[in-house]
């Protein structure tokens, strides 16, 4: 029996768009439901039902009017699709009263009217199903359980499987009546001799998304997993669930991409049971979540795995209590203690267990990021916690937002698996400051003879660029064909390209302007080489002007004094063999009896250079400024800064022996400052203390962002320890910031 049911509820539902195999792809609302009762042990079949159901919007597809002969005025008569279900279920209890029966299971000829259409639209319009509509037998799978040498199950139809067993084709023209007389004379053939089928194989849809964790070293079959992308900022593993109601995701299988930041990047990775979910989660393309639509695509179990696999006692056991809601805080005072956290969300929104429901994020180091996640016991609770958002806690508003145990699992492995100040491997070579530009770099000016493209598809080669130029690829410089790569070596849809003259480059990006390159328009824009450089450090350029990076600092750029060093040849090569991120890290500090003052060793952003078609290009990483911690400032090893001090003319020496800081003085450094701080507020805030532009340098994290941290050079040690004692307790622009006098 069909999980253990006395009658069948044979069932059948059209869309006002797709039907058939496309059923529900197209996001078109269901027009038609039809049924028919089929009693399993008396053999017998009752009155067959058919109900017109009116869309909210009342439009028709030229292809659904074709198949199923009806038109708008047909179903302006109609009733909404809450009211025909509620008919639904009265019609089957009232019939099976009649026969004396008190279970049934539907009988479908493919999930799709279950899975891609009823589920989906219920969703979105809010209804709440029967339960009868979470389980199912598919007709296609029973017969071929009976009759295995008549084809693969997807391939199965209606018309092909009566003619398997010698039954005349249902001569009835009516779409929705035809389908259900022909699978009631299937379903009470396969019942009777000679294969006495039992239908048992019920598929079921699930009620609810199942939270979890998932380690880097479980299995995940790449059919099984897909990449949705244009998802809200705000969407929870909850609302993508939703998006694809109806399919089965495995448990935990929602994992929310982050950005550099730490931030969601609209993106999502989702892991459905087996590969026949997944394929259906694909023809959701473009449907929409609230007002966007969300762009399915493949991917793969390793891609799964990069994101949401953990392997983190710590977070393991903050996980190990399942049915929690999980609730991400952000902005956090460095400060704050469990219970200040959980006073602050109150005894409306109590946390799971406490301050035990609690997991701060920290750094490699220890000191906290701001972020912490929370657990709560039920939706009421964290509803309640997330009116919080934007509240005051200390002298800093919180944001508060759902989260995901993959997310979970995602942020803890960004911060503490990459430390934020990497070292260089140890080297038998140690670079001196290198601080001329490379031959094989444009040499910066204000003539306008490049022009930039934005918006190239990720995949685009030099071959694509060079088509995509066309009659001009003549003009183009010798090696003047630069890719940008982002911060992890992949293109980020920008280049570069030196023309022969300005008028080149201005005919460029009048010609070229929003041409097509693979299905996407790109953008031109003429610029200079100079201009190229700032946008390279992290500026903007377009058509309404040049911004600046916001780390243009010496951080970025060798100090000028240093400009009499020439770039030895050995130094180039040594260097070309690390990577563009370890190039821009400094040394470790050490220390030595030779020489007191100690020498920043400078690394500037190496290009790597490639072949093809017989022209270089450069791929550029933005280099991450460096943020020294102390006033050590990570120093090379003094004998090799002596050796080739030695060998320069004597200012170059004495330029090369005083350390690369603003000036002489006493060091004081601020730490939680808000991200868009300047130099100009930050000399406001300490008035009155003669502090020059130069005698501030605010650093920078690896994406070129404010980290919230600064060093002033004050112009003693009195003076510094004076500033930390008197402005300690001075709000910073509405923020409370910590001054730490550095010995």
């Amino acid at each position: 029996m069909a999980s253990h049911s006395d009658t069948l509820v044979v069932f059948f539902g059209a869309t006002a768009g797709a039907n058939g195999g496309k059923l529900g792809s197209d996001e078109r609302e269901i027009i038609l439901l039809v049924w028919q009762i089929v009693d399993l042990h008396e053999k017998k079949v009752g009155k067959l039902q058919r109900c017109l159901v009116k869309p909210d919007t009342l439009e028709l597809t030229d292809q659904c009017k074709e198949e199923t002969g009806l038109t708008l005025e047909d179903l302006v008569k109609a009733e909404p699709l809450d009211k025909v279900l509620q008919q639904f279920q009265q019609s089957v209890s009232s019939e099976l009263k009649c026969l004396g029966r008190s279970s049934y299971t539907l009988c479908v000829n493919s999930p799709l009217v279950i899975r891609q259409a009823l589920h989906p639209e219920a969703s979105k319009k809010n209804l709440v199903l029967p339960e009868c509509f979470f389980s199912f037998v598919d007709v296609r799978k029973e017969f071929h359980k009976c009759c295995p040498n008549a084809g693969p199950v997807q391939k199965l139809e209606l018309a092909s499987m009566l003619e398997y067993v010698g039954l005349p084709a249902v001569s009835e023209q009516m779409m929705g009546v035809r389908e259900v007389s022909s699978m009631v004379q299937l379903t009470l053939h396969i019942l009777a001799e000679p294969y006495n089928h039992e239908f048992s194989c019920v598929e079921t849809v699930k009620y609810k998304f199942d939270s979890g964790t998932c380690s880097k070293t479980e299995p995940v079959d790449s059919e099984t997993v897909i990449r949705a992308r244009g998802l809200p900022w705000q969407s929870s593993d909850q609302d993508i669930a939703r998006f694809f109601k109806g399919l089965s995701i495995a448990k935990g299988g929602v994992a929310l991409c982050l950005n550099a930041q730490g931030r969601r990047n609209g993106e999502a990775l989702v892991r459905f049971i087996n590969p026949e979910h997944r394929d259906l989660a694909l023809e959701r393309h473009k449907h929409h979540m609230g007002s966007r639509y969300i762009e399915v695509y493949k991917a793969t179990g390793e891609e799964f795995l990069k994101i949401a696999g953990g392997t983190s006692n710590e977070v393991a056991q903050f996980l190990s209590k399942e049915n929690q809601v999980i609730i991400r805080m952000r902005g956090l005072p460095f400060t704050a203690t469990p219970q200040e956290v959980v006073s602050f969300l109150g005894p409306e929104s109590p946390v799971t267990d406490g301050t035990e429901g609690l997991l701060f994020v920290k750094y490699p180091d220890g000191r906290p990021t701001g972020d912490a996640f929370v657990l709560f016991s039920c939706e009421e609770y964290a509803q309640n916690a997330l009116k919080k958002h934007k509240q005051i806690l200390g002298k800093r508003y919180i944001e508060l937002f759902r989260s995901t145990a993959a997310e979970v699992q995602q942020v803890l492995n960004r911060y503490m698996s990459t430390p934020l100040i990497s070292t260089l491997p140890p080297s038998p070579i140690v670079p001196v400051p290198v601080l001329a530009t490379p031959s094989f770099l444009p040499a910066a000016s204000s003539t306008r003879d490049c022009v930039r493209l934005r918006g190239l598809p990720y995949t685009a080669g030099i071959e694509d660029i060079l088509e995509f130029m066309g009659e001009h690829t003549v003009d183009i410089k010798p090696h003047g064909v630069h890719m940008v790569l982002n911060q992890q070596g992949r293109p980020s849809g920008d280049a570069f390209i030196q023309m022969k003259s300005s008028d080149k480059a201005f005919m460029v990006a009048q010609k070229c302007h929003k041409k097509t390159m693979k299905d996407r328009y790109v953008e031109v824009f003429q610029c200079s080489t100079e201009e190229m450089s700032i946008v390279l450090m992290g500026g903007t350029l377009n058509r309404s002007g040049l911004s600046p990076p916001p780390c243009k600092l010496p951080c970025l750029s060798p100090p000028t004094a240093y400009a009499a060093f020439p770039t030895p040849p050995a130094i180039l090569s040594e260097a070309a063999l690390y990577q563009p991120p370890l190039l821009a890290a400094p040394r470790p500090p050490q220390t030595t009896a030779h020489s007191p003052a100690h020498t920043l060793a400078y690394y500037p952003p190496h290009p790597h250079l490639y072949m093809n078609m017989n022209m270089n290009y450069t791929a550029y990483y933005p280099s991450p400024p460096v943020s020294p911690s102390t006033v050590s400032y990570f120093a090379a090893p003094p004998g090799a800064m002596a050796a080739a001090v030695a060998s320069q003319p004597h200012h170059a020496a004495a330029a090369a022996a005083s350390p690369v800081l603003p000036q002489p003085g006493a060091l004081v450094r601020m730490q939680g400052l808000p991200y868009n701080t300047g130099v100009k507020d930050i000399l406001s805030f300490f008035q009155g203390y003669q502090l020059q532009p130069d005698a501030v340098l605010i650093l920078y994290n690896f994406s070129g962002q404010c980290s919230g941290e600064a060093l002033i050079t004050f112009p003693s040690e009195e003076t510094a320890r004076r500033a930390v004692a008197e402005r300690s307790n001075h709000p910073f622009y509405g923020q409370q910031v910590h001054l730490v006098f550095c010995n």
